[in-house]
């Protein structure tokens, strides 16, 4: 018989490890987050992570930043149960989850529903081969998703356990709005609802993950908070993020990071957006296209004459031939020009390469090769078909 004792490791070995850790995850962590928030026309976002000051220094406080269609900017904020490598892991699988949902353009709900599914189908290890010492880490993680549309100016959230944001509007106000919590991902919640704020332009939002929450303790201490960077700060976003930071660092506990988004909310102009209603008739067409070169020669971007009356009259063709009433075309111009066709069928369309003797079907093949990225959205109403061209320097409006 052989006999197996456990053996614990000097002082010095059991430090050096754990430094090797926290350096690793530190890392690895560092190669996950982006510099900086990516400049939105829909809103101007701020963003910074604060690593805890013991521990592994790294924890599963997460915040992104995504555009999506309609010139419209998901907003997400995320706290992982887990510390060091395995917070990393984490975040770094459910990162690229959410980021694959919001390329579907789905609602906020929706998305945590999904996620939520994904969470318990990794822990469930049903065909993955990650470590169950990893996954076993993605059990409870709270999950913020909101989408702002700066043509509405609304801003739909959906919360899987998370605290809301503290929203400032720009009287000065401050208050944070009840936002149905639901339960954190993988605890067997099926069902997510949402909440619909409709916002101010200049109104400012702070989404913050659980270490401020641990530090302030009430919702009341957060709106303060906020309030009180916003008189500190003046107009200036970034001033704002860097009083709020600095006022938060001191009162985290040693083993708590922070993930900040903060945000001022932007609407875009009515002389950016222009909406014309579709007949149903094919021969409207022709005029439809005279009416979108008109627009762009009102907003001086002659160059994309060409590719977008062909992407205009092509979805405009399939709405006609395809969809059903009410249709309607909207142009918006702003840091790109986006043309999106309404209808209210929820078929969906699906671009195929034409043989030589088909007589249709090139569309979609067409539209995907003039624009820089396309998709479909759908609503209660139906769908929309969207596709964004690129803007040269002086054609795109100034923030």
């Amino acid at each position: 018989m052989i006999l197996v004792t456990a053996v614990s490791l000097p002082t010095a070995v059991q430090d050096w490890l754990h430094h090797r850790e926290r350096i690793a995850a530190g890392a690895l962590r560092s190669r996950m987050e982006p510099a900086d928030a990516p400049d939105h026309g829909a809103a101007w976002v701020t963003r910074s992570y604060v690593p805890a000051r013991g521990g592994t220094g790294v924890n599963g406080s997460w915040a992104d930043v995504i555009p999506v269609s309609g010139a419209r900017v998901a907003l997400v904020v995320s706290d992982v149960p887990a510390s060091g490598t395995q917070a990393t892991v984490c975040i770094g699988l459910i990162g690229a989850a959410v980021r694959a949902l919001a390329e579907l353009d789905l609602a906020p709900e929706e998305v945590l529903a999904r996620l939520d599914d994904i969470v318990s189908r990794f822990t469930a290890g049903q065909g993955n081969k990650w470590s169950p010492s990893f996954v076993e880490g993605l059990v409870g993680a709270t999950y913020l998703y909101a989408v702002y549309d700066p043509i509405a100016r609304r801003c739909v959230m959906a919360s899987a356990g998370h605290p809301p944001p503290a929203v400032a509007d720009p009287d000065g106000s401050v208050h944070v709005p009840e936002l149905p919590s639901n339960r954190p991902l993988g605890m067997g919640e099926p069902v997510f609802e949402s909440l619909d704020l409709e916002l101010a332009e200049g109104s400012i939002l702070l989404f913050y993950t659980g270490g401020l929450v641990r530090a302030c303790r009430t919702d009341d201490a957060i709106a303060g908070l906020l309030g009180r960077a916003m008189r500190q700060s003046g107009p200036s976003i970034k001033d704002a993020w860097r009083v709020t930071v600095d006022t938060v660092t001191p009162l985290l506990a040693a083993e708590d990071d922070l993930a900040l988004l903060l945000v001022r909310t932007r609407a875009l102009s009515g002389d950016r957006v222009v909406t014309w209603e579709l007949p149903g008739d094919p021969a409207a067409v022709a005029g439809i296209r005279s009416l979108v070169l008109q627009q762009l020669d009102q907003w001086d971007l002659g160059s994309l004459d060409f590719t977008t009356e062909l992407i205009a009259s092509e979805l405009v063709t399939n709405a006609i031939l395809y969809g059903r009433e009410p249709m309607q075309l909207r142009l918006i111009h702003d840091r790109i020009l986006i043309c999106e066709v309404s209808d209210g069928s929820s078929t969906s369309p699906h671009i195929r390469r034409a043989s030589a003797t088909d007589e249709g079907g090139r569309g979609l093949f067409l539209v995907a090769n003039c624009a820089q990225r396309w998709g479909v959205r759908y609503t209660d109403q139906g769908k929309t078909i969207w596709a964004e061209q690129a803007l040269n320097a002086e054609a795109a409006p100034e923030p």
